[in-house]
């Protein structure tokens, strides 16, 4: 095979809308956007898509950048992609290296993580706030490139179906061309996703796969609530893989079925 720099730029998952039938409206997006990866079974498809990790991992990361620390990189790696769409702290990594005797700086350690963002490999989101203090000392979200690399490196070896459509959403937000980060409110609720458009329109979203259940529609709601306040021209929008069976949202929080969401065009995104 012959390959680039930056592999994932020429093999880079497409959209949702070309996909509708194979992945995320069947599967929740477990076998990802990779068109040479659809049709293949588990483990032919897991072999296709580790060999696409190492190759970024060894030609765009390693020999590119000339790191030092190859075994750093690579805990790294399978640390993020594990806990695919959770929160990453550098310095809690740092903490468990060292408590195993590994000897490496934060600083290398940031620069591993922006490296791996460069190649593609992955994204990471940093928290809604004017402060840059907050900014630097809560953890980041990271999300893989697609979502058919979550089981590679999950305990269970499956990819967890919220966690796959969160990642869907935000790949479809970048592509719109928003900025995204995450919320935490000051009274400690959390929302998915804050998300601005060129234009400065804003927008709170919430991804959950599943509301059947009213104790997890009424926490969605209620973060949502929360963060309004400290984004009071925002929309309110809750992303869900089927409508619930029993409840609906105030009428102040839109409701969007994950198939018709992604497929919206650009322009009626936030509206």
């Amino acid at each position: 095979m012959s390959v680039s720099c930056h592999f994932f730029t020429s093999l880079s998952p497409p959209s949702f809308r070309f996909y509708r039938g194979d992945n995320y409206s069947d599967t929740g997006g477990a076998h990802g956007g990779f068109p040479e990866a659809q049709g293949l079974d588990s483990r032919n498809r897991s072999e296709l898509l580790r060999s696409y990790v190492d190759v970024v991992l060894l030609r765009d990361v390693l020999e590119r950048h000339n790191l030092s620390q190859p075994q750093v990189l690579h805990w790294m790696v399978r640390q993020l992609l594990a806990n695919a769409a959770g929160a990453f702290s550098i310095n809690k990594f740092h903490a468990d290296l060292k408590s195993h005797g590994v000897a490496v700086g934060k600083d290398t350690l940031h620069a591993y993580l922006a490296h791996l963002e460069d190649a593609f490999l992955l994204s990471s989101l940093d928290l809604a706030s004017d402060s840059e203090r907050r900014r630097q000392v809560n953890p980041r979200k990271v999300y893989p490139v697609d979502t058919g690399l979550m089981a590679l490196f999950s305990r269970s070896g499956n990819t967890n179906v919220g966690d796959a459509l969160e990642t869907a959403v935000l790949h479809e937000l970048q592509r719109r061309g928003e900025q995204v980060n995450y919320v935490r409110t000051h009274a400690g609720f959390a929302v998915d996703f804050h998300a601005r458009s060129l234009t400065g329109r804003e927008a709170l979203l919430q991804v959950c796969a599943d509301l059947d259940s009213p104790d997890t529609l009424a926490r969605e709601v209620r973060a949502l609530q929360d963060a309004a306040a400290t984004w009071p021209e925002a929309t309110l929008q809750i992303i869900t893989l089927n409508a619930p069976k029993s409840g609906m949202p105030p009428p102040e929080i839109q409701l969007h079925l994950a198939a018709d969401w992604l497929l919206q065009r650009q322009e009626a995104q936030q509206g």
